[in-house]
């Protein structure tokens, strides 16, 4: 399936910056990684989605392919994250296909809602398994062949050709604690701990390590599953996130481009929250009404209206 570019990653960024460089990316066939990893394509990358759906996954590899003439882009499916030989043998795949991997995308995920006096400890363990153990043995799988790609492409600061990245997908849910999402908030706290290790024990070999945390994203798996189906409930929820909107998958691309890229190169060990300001989402102190309280020039207070400030 074709689209337009300007749905997938903005207009500042030049053709060809990822000439010649190759991403693998796990949950590729997903609706937010496979845009991720459609930008990457368009800029000049090759690439390798891996899914557990073979059918989605190689399709969605032949769609992602359409973001570039002669680009080259394997689908490979049947691949459990949860067990290590699975992504081995995938990864052995693509450097022989595709002769390397420079960039890798660490975003196979799981959830659902339950709270914990509901939640059996295997569904409990489902999610860590997917999640942060998928994500560690995505990193194990394809260390040797970043630390090369890292070694091909020295991070001096003013080498444009880049290389030895990876970026973990993690959630916000663990900054505050949320409701219904104890075995997410465990699962993503620990991807963001092994990010952070990755970037002290990788780094003197010229590797980063990030993580990117999207919020809210319209139109994706994640909010067909999380997000409310309640019109006033959604619309309540809407309202908590700052900049009064959802964000869009193109956005999660655009920050996936800028620590891949050589504007990213000293940026290490970092998360990057991609969420409109929803995680910091305000207590309701004093009666105000978000954000109608601070949009007409008045803060409520004690029941009394305070008149400009």
């Amino acid at each position: 399936m074709a689209f337009s570019s300007s749905e997938y990653l903005s207009s500042v960024w030049k053709d060809g910056i990822f000439d010649n460089k190759v991403v693998f990316c796990t949950g590729g066939a997903g609706s937010i990684c496979s845009v991720q990893v459609r930008a990457l394509v368009h800029l000049g990358a090759n690439a390798c989605i891996v899914g557990r759906n073979v059918e989605k996954t190689e399709r969605m590899a032949q769609g992602i392919a359409t973001a570039r003439k002669g680009a080259k882009v394997l689908g490979i499916g049947a691949v459990d994250v949860r067990k290590y030989d699975s992504l081995e043998r995938a990864v052995d795949r693509c450097v022989k296909e595709l002769g390397a991997i420079d960039f890798v995308i660490a975003g196979a995920a799981g959830n659902f809602l339950a709270p914990i006096s509901r939640l059996s400890s295997n569904a409990f363990r489902a999610i860590v398994e997917i999640d942060t153990i998928g994500s560690y043995n995505t990193l194990k799988a394809t260390l040797p062949h970043i630390i090369a790609s890292a070694a091909r492409n020295p991070n001096t600061g003013t080498n444009a050709s880049t290389g030895g990245r990876i970026i973990f997908l993690s959630a916000a849910f663990h900054y505050t604690g949320a409701p219904l999402q104890a075995h997410a908030a465990a699962a993503k706290a620990g991807i963001d701990a092994l990010s952070a290790t990755a970037s002290i024990e990788f780094g003197p070999r010229g590797v980063t390590s990030n993580v990117i945390t999207p919020g809210p994203i319209a139109d994706t798996e994640g909010m067909d599953r999380l997000g409310s189906k309640d019109k006033e409930s959604a619309a309540a929820a809407l309202k908590r996130v700052p900049l009064q909107r959802h964000g869009t998958v193109k956005e999660i691309a655009d920050g996936t481009i800028y620590l891949f890229s050589d504007a990213g190169s000293y940026v290490n060990g970092e998360v990057l929250v991609i969420d409109g300001a929803r995680w910091r989402s305000p207590m309701p102190i004093g009666g105000l009404d978000y954000p109608a309280g601070l949009l007409d020039d008045a803060v409520l207070l004690g029941g009394k209206k305070i008149s400009k400030l």
